[in-house]
Parts: structure tokens; sequence; C-alpha cells
């Protein structure tokens, strides 16, 4: 197995690794035998890019790469502009050296790090921006950057999950539109021909499909263009959706998902809370800030609850009455209020129902993956034999 790892030399310089080895305490051994000072270890398809979603044309910029990068430097002992002086020695790429160019000129103009990084929207998102300022108040800035990084390593995981198991339905379905493509635009107008110079009359769901084969052999290119631009319209009219409403509430209205798509938004909301609490960061600051970063329905329900905690209602109350909470998570909550330890028990319930998705996911892969073949099977086995009833019934005549 491949790890990206970032390690420290004697120098000072920072050093990204690639490191083949049987897990990430082997491919840490092999970085110490380099003489160089291990940091984050991570598989090497685990080093996502954070985009703002905006117009497509935003600064691409590594974000959680950024912060392994500089949490190890500060832990190295570096001051901020030290550190963001290390990393813009070593960036090559244009658009990430104008934004650590920026982030210094800011800090030498005497802004403060959260400043500097709010100074940046369409790069630092809110949420960042938060935990770096709340950190700020605690001297805390390596361990704030440790939690950020811990947070998107738990978020990637679920969607990498996500991802994987619809890749295998996807191929299936691709390679079964191509399969009928290919019997009706090709096999059924070929035996058409022959059927049409036997003379005799055909079974009706045989005629129609050596109609419509017929018909889309005539014209190929129309038909073929035609679907092309259906496609095209879908995918527009979905990632406007997606934009508009986000992924979650599309996937919502398909039948037997409502249920699973709100376990999944909960689940990322109480993390969130969870790591802003565990920074320090009052609980009406932390639903101040999850607001401005969530969909506009949760955001109307999640401004609700600030009203309700910020006129004295306890955190647990106000997001059982706006319904963003699970019996689980609801008794985990008025846990870690009685003992003080909301935060954990926020991230204790949001990797609960992690656990729950990610078992939801594979009973549902496991059941559908099946199910498609058999429909895809269905599928082409019927059009076979539709182009074989005329066999059989000249078969039967002679």
């Amino acid at each position: 197995m491949r790890f990206d790892v970032l390690a420290l030399a004697a120098d000072n310089r920072l050093h990204r690794l690639s490191i083949e080895a049987s897990d990430a305490a082997a491919a840490r051994a092999q970085v110490q035998a380099r003489g160089l000072r291990p940091g984050t270890v991570l598989p090497a398809q685990a080093t996502p890019a954070w985009r703002d979603r905006g117009d497509g044309r935003r600064p691409r910029f590594a974000l959680m790469l950024f912060s392994q990068e500089l949490c190890l430097l500060l832990n190295a002992g570096l001051g901020i502009a030290e550190a963001l002086e290390g990393l813009l020695e070593k960036q090559a790429q244009p658009a990430s050296r104008e934004v650590l160019s920026g982030l210094l000129a800011s800090l030498r103009e005497g802004l403060r790090f959260s400043a500097a990084l709010a100074a940046q929207a369409a790069v630092f998102p809110p949420l960042y921006v938060g935990i770096i300022r709340a950190a700020e108040g605690t001297s805390d800035l390596p361990r704030a950057l440790t939690r950020f990084v811990e947070y998107e390593q738990r978020l990637l995981a679920v969607r990498t999950k996500t991802v994987n198991a619809l890749i295998y339905p996807a191929i299936l379905l691709g390679v079964g539109a191509a399969v009928t493509l290919f019997l009706v635009a090709y096999v059924v107008p070929r035996f058409a021909e022959v059927y049409q110079d036997t003379g005799r009359s055909l079974p009706w769901l045989s005629q129609l499909m050596l109609t419509a084969g017929q018909a889309l052999g005539r014209h190929a290119l129309p038909a073929g263009l035609a679907a092309l631009a259906c496609l095209v319209a879908v995918a527009v009219s979905l990632r406007h959706a997606v934009q508009t409403r986000g992924a979650a509430a599309l996937l919502g209205l398909l039948p037997g998902m409502a249920e699973r798509v709100r376990v999944f938004e909960l689940s990322r909301l109480l993390l969130t809370l969870g790591m802003l609490i565990e920074g320090g960061i009052p609980v009406a600051s932390a639903l101040r800030t999850m607001r401005s970063v969530a969909a506009p329905a949760l955001g109307r329900r999640l401004a609700a609850a600030l009203a309700m905690v910020e006129a004295g209602t306890p955190l647990s109350a106000a997001l059982e009455a706006q319904g963003l909470s699970t019996p689980i998570s609801l008794r985990l909550l008025r846990v870690g209020e009685r003992t003080g330890n909301l935060g954990a028990m926020l991230m204790q319930s949001a990797a609960f129902h992690d656990d729950e998705v990610s078992r939801w996911i594979e009973r549902f892969t496991r059941s559908f993956e099946p199910l498609l073949m058999a429909f895809i099977g269905l599928l082409v086995g019927v059009i076979v034999v539709m182009l074989y009833l005329p066999i059989f019934d000249l078969a039967g005549g002679m």
C-alpha cells in the first residue's frame, strides 16, 4: 500500500514522500531510516483538494495538505510567518503560491492569522476560519489543525465508501445500455431485412421492435445527437439542482432514501458541531458558523435552534425541537451536557451514525447489484427472444 508522508528534515525543510509500505507504522519507520522526522501519514488517495462552491473558476487549493504541512512545521517550533515562508519556498503551483503570498502579506500588515484567512474567503471556508480563530484564543493552533485534518479524513472515508459503492452499478448500467443499443441499432435491422423477404406476418411485439430498430438504424446520427443533447440537458439540470438545493436534498427525493439522507446529514452536522465545540468555540458561535455553511433548508432549522440556545434552551432540546437529532444522539447529547463533555459526545454520536450509514451502503450494494444484473440480463433476453420468435414461427410452419 502506498502512503503520502509529510516529513521534516534537520534544517526544517518540509518534504512530501510517497512510501510503499504494509501499514502506516512501517511507512514512518522508512522515513525515520532516512534521517527525517515523519509527520502526517495518509493513504495516497486521501489527500483531497478543497474548492469553493461557486462559479467553478475559484482558485484551487489543497486545504487539507496545507493544514498537515503547517501543523508539522508549527510542531517543530516555527512561527506562523516562518512556516508560511517555508511552504511558499517549496510550492510550485502559481495559484497556491498566490494564496500563500497573500497570507504572508496580511500577516506582515499586522493582521491575525484568522483575519488573513478570512480575507481569502474564496479559498478558506468559514468553518476553517472559525476553527483557527478559536485556536488563536487558546494558543493551540497545531491541535486545531490536527482536529480539522481528522475531521476531513472522516468525511472523506464516508464519501469514498459511497463513491466506491456506486462505481460497479454505474459500470453495469453502462455496459447494459451499450449492449442494448448495439442489439437494437445494429442486429435488429439485419434481422428485419431477413424477415421482410419471407413475406409472413410477424408477432406484434417482434414487429414493433423490428420497426423501431429499422428507424433507429436509418436515423442513427440524428438519434445519437438527440440522445447526447438529452444527456447534456440532464447533466446541466442536475448540476443546477445540486448547487441550489444540495445533493442530499435530491437523493432524499428517491424512494426509501429520505431517512438515510437525513441520518447522513445529521451525522455531518453532529461531527462538525463536535469539532467546533471541542476546539473551544461556544455552542452559539458553533451553530452560527454551521448556519453559514449549511444548505438553505438545514440553515433555517439551525437558525431556529440558535435562537432557542441564545434564549437559554439546552442544545439537546433545541436540536430535538428542530428535528436535528435522533434518539441515540439525543441521549448522548444529554450525557455530554451533564458531564461537561458535549463536544466528545457529539463526535461519538456522529461516529455511531457514520457506522450506521456505512452498514446500510454495504447492504444496499449487496442487494442492488444482483438485481441490476438480473434486470439487464432480462432486458437483453427479451430482445433476443423477440428476434427469434419469427424463426420459431417459420420452423413451426414447415
